[in-house]
């Protein structure tokens, strides 16, 4: 269940009357990784293997093909506990820049140690693909057809990753942006489907970590509704991926490698 009814009052001109609201549930997962408390993340219930095995990868702890082992040590209501068995050797050098316990589901850098944790390293995405303004805006209105939690309770995030045939490969929701697109990510993996992955859809704003997962995940494209940060755009810049904001009412910005955007044919598209 990722909604859930309140009793609130809704007032329109000073006349209060009584209404049944549809709220997205926040609650928290407290994954362990071998026994040991690893990190507390404020998310949706539902999903919550893809948004493990997604954090994990993009989180550069645990990037084997192979799947996981996960135990669930407490489901309690909405509050989750499962621990993660990954042998020590296969630890990622993410696990050395160990979060504190509590990471908020809306912040980019929440649960950093350090200033250099946020910091990528490794070659910028080489990519041939190429997309045009109105398929963007065909993906868009997919992805807002499918966000039936937002539907219902007008309070989730939603992240969509289509393939170079702007078919939804993958679409979740969630409290959080950033557990969104672990989720989606983490779906891929289960399903071996990430290397299909070339447009990834936000429902929000792009803060750096956003991108840092795009660029972990291979996808080159990532578009947002709302605005990118600044840190988001330089790594986009530097990382080889082209990054849009603002994508609403037939409008858009390029904020990053425009070169993956076509405009003079309706549909221009060359396999990376």
């Amino acid at each position: 269940m990722q909604s859930i009814d309140y009793t609130s009052f809704k007032i329109i001109d000073n006349q209060p009357s009584k209404i049944e609201d549809t709220l997205v549930i926040e609650a928290p997962l407290q994954i362990n990784i071998n026994a040991e408390p690893y990190t507390v993340v404020m998310r949706t219930p539902a999903d919550d293997k893809e948004l493990i095995r997604g954090l994990l990868y993009a989180e550069d702890i645990y990037k084997k093909k192979e799947n996981l082992t996960l135990e669930l040590v407490k489901n309690k209501k909405f509050s989750t506990i499962i621990n993660v068995i990954i042998p020590k050797e296969q630890l990622g050098k993410g696990y050395l820049n160990k979060r504190t316990l509590l990471s908020v589901s809306s912040c980019g850098i929440c649960g950093k140690k350090e200033l250099e944790d946020i910091e990528l390293s490794g070659d910028a995405l080489k990519n041939a693909f190429q997309v045009s303004q109105k398929s963007i805006q065909k993906m868009y209105l997919k992805m807002q057809k499918a966000q039936n939690t937002f539907h219902l309770s007008g309070g989730s995030h939603a992240a969509a990753i289509f393939n170079i045939n702007e078919e939804i490969l993958t679409l979740k929701e969630d409290i959080g942006r950033h557990n969104a697109v672990d989720k989606c990510i983490g779906n891929l993996l289960f399903n071996n489907q990430l290397k299909e992955a070339k447009t990834m859809l936000v429902s929000g704003r792009v803060s750096y970590e956003i991108v840092s997962k795009a660029f972990f995940a291979k996808v080159p494209i990532i578009v947002a509704v709302s605005a990118c940060s600044s840190l988001a755009v330089d790594f986009a810049k530097e990382f080889g991926i082209c990054l849009i904001g603002f994508n609403r009412d037939n409008k858009m910005t390029i904020y990053a490698n425009p070169q993956y955007i076509s405009y003079d044919k309706e549909n221009q598209r060359t396999t990376a």
